[in-house]
C-alpha cells in the first residue's frame, strides 16, 4: 500500500509539473496578446511620429448645431423642421499627454447676445487613441427652437417661414465605441487631439458599437394655427421614446497635403435597431414599434501641427433617423471646433544630452 501510494504520488506530482508548465505557457501567451492589444504606442514611425512634449495649452471655440424634423406621409407628405440658434462656447484647456482639462463659457453672453431663452445642457466628449475611440453624448434641450422648412402645409405659409416654438423638449444620452484596424499607420489623434503627427497618407477601416436613448416631448398644440389646421393625424404625437442600438462600419483617411498639414475625413454608416414607444394625442392608444434604420457618424478635420505649435478646425456630426408607417423623426447633432495652442516641456527621452 505504501509503495502504491508513493508511486501514485510521484505520478501526480509529475502530472502537476507538466500541467503547471503548460498553464504558465498559456498564461504567458495570453499576457503577451493582451499587452500587445493594449499597447497604444505600437505604430509605424515612418507614418506616425509621437508627441515629444509633456504639456500643452490650448484656446478653443465650439459651435454646437442640432435639428429635429417631424414628418408624416398620409394623406399628404408633410414635414416640420425645428432647430435652435447655434450655441457658441469659448474656453482655455491645459493638456497632459493626451488628456485635456479646462473650462468653457457661453460665448454669446460675452458678446452681449443673451436672448433670455432657456438654454439646454450639453456634454459631448470624444476620446481618441491609436486603436480605440469613445464618444459620450448627453443633451437636454431648452426652449430656444424655431420652426424652419415647413413642407406640405397651407399655401399661405411663406417659403422662408420662421417662427419661435417652445413646445419641443428633448433628452438624449449616447455611447459610441469603435476600433481602428490600421492603427499602426493611421492616427485619429493626429487629426482630432494633436497628440501625434501624421507624416504620410494613410487610411483605415473602422468598426464600432453604439447605444443611445432618445426622449422627445412634442406639444403640437403650441404650433401656429395655420400649421395645425392642415396637420396630418400621424404627426399628432405627445411623446416619443426610443432606444437606438447600432453596429457601424466605415472608413477614415488622413491626407498629408503639405509639411505638417493634415486633412482627415471619416464616415461611418450604422445599421441601427430601434425599439420605441409613441404616445399619441389624448384619447388614442400608445404604440410600440421595432424596426431597423440607417444612421451616420461623420468626422472631418484640418490641422497644422509642427510638434511645437498647432492650429486647426474639426467637425463631428451624428444623425439618427426613425421611420414608421405614417410617422418619421430625424435628428442630428454637430460640433464645430476651432482651436490653437502650443506644446511645452520636452519629454525626458527627447531632451538633448549635455556633452
Amino acid at each position: 500500500m505504501l509503495l502504491t501510494l508513493s508511486l501514485f504520488a510521484q505520478n501526480e506530482e509529475s502530472n502537476l509539473i507538466v500541467s503547471d508548465s503548460l498553464g504558465n505557457k498559456r498564461t504567458g501567451n495570453f499576457k503577451r496578446i493582451i499587452k500587445k492589444f493594449l499597447n497604444f504606442n505600437d505604430f509605424d514611425t515612418a507614418y506616425i511620429s509621437p508627441n515629444r512634449y509633456n504639456y500643452a495649452l490650448m484656446l478653443d471655440h465650439f459651435t454646437n448645431y442640432e435639428y429635429y424634423s417631424v414628418g408624416s406621409g398620409t394623406p399628404e407628405p408633410q414635414r416640420l423642421r425645428f432647430s435652435p440658434k447655434p450655441h457658441n462656447k469659448i474656453g482655455v484647456y491645459f493638456g497632459w499627454r493626451w488628456i485635456f482639462l479646462g473650462w468653457a463659457v457661453d460665448a454669446d453672453g460675452l458678446y452681449g447676445k443673451k436672448s433670455g431663452k432657456k438654454r439646454g445642457t450639453e456634454f459631448d466628449l470624444s476620446l481618441y487613441s491609436s486603436k480605440f475611440g469613445v464618444d459620450i453624448l448627453y443633451k437636454r434641450t431648452g426652449n430656444s427652437y424655431k420652426i424652419h422648412n415647413v413642407t406640405g402645409f397651407s399655401d399661405r405659409i411663406p417659403a422662408y417661414y420662421s417662427e419661435d416654438f417652445n413646445g419641443l423638449k428633448v433628452k438624449m444620452k449616447g455611447l459610441n465605441l469603435y476600433y481602428i484596424f490600421n492603427n499602426r499607420r493611421f492616427s485619429y489623434p493626429a487629426a482630432f487631439s494633436q497628440s501625434t503627427n501624421q507624416r504620410r497618407n494613410a487610411g483605415s477601416f473602422i468598426a464600432g458599437f453604439s447605444v443611445s436613448t432618445h426622449n422627445l416631448d412634442f406639444d403640437y398644440t403650441k404650433l401656429p394655427d395655420i400649421i395645425q389646421e392642415t396637420m396630418n393625424p400621424g404627426m399628432k404625437v405627445n411623446h416619443i421614446k426610443y432606444t437606438n442600438i447600432s453596429l457601424n462600419f466605415g472608413y477614415a483617411y488622413n491626407w498629408v497635403f503639405a509639411r505638417n498639414c493634415l486633412a482627415c475625413l471619416s464616415l461611418n454608416p450604422a445599421v441601427a435597431y430601434k425599439t420605441s414607444r409613441i404616445r399619441k394625442a389624448e384619447g388614442e392608444t400608445d404604440d410600440w414599434y421595432k424596426n431597423f434604420n440607417i444612421d451616420f457618424i461623420l468626422r472631418a478635420g484640418v490641422v497644422y501641427n509642427n510638434s511645437k505649435y498647432f492650429i486647426g478646425t474639426s467637425f463631428v456630426g451624428r444623425t439618427y433617423d426613425y421611420y414608421r408607417n405614417n410617422f418619421s423623426l430625424n435628428n442630428g447633432f454637430g460640433t464645430l471646433q476651432v482651436y490653437a495652442g502650443f506644446n511645452f516641456c520636452l519629454k525626458k527621452e527627447h531632451r538633448k544630452k549635455k556633452q
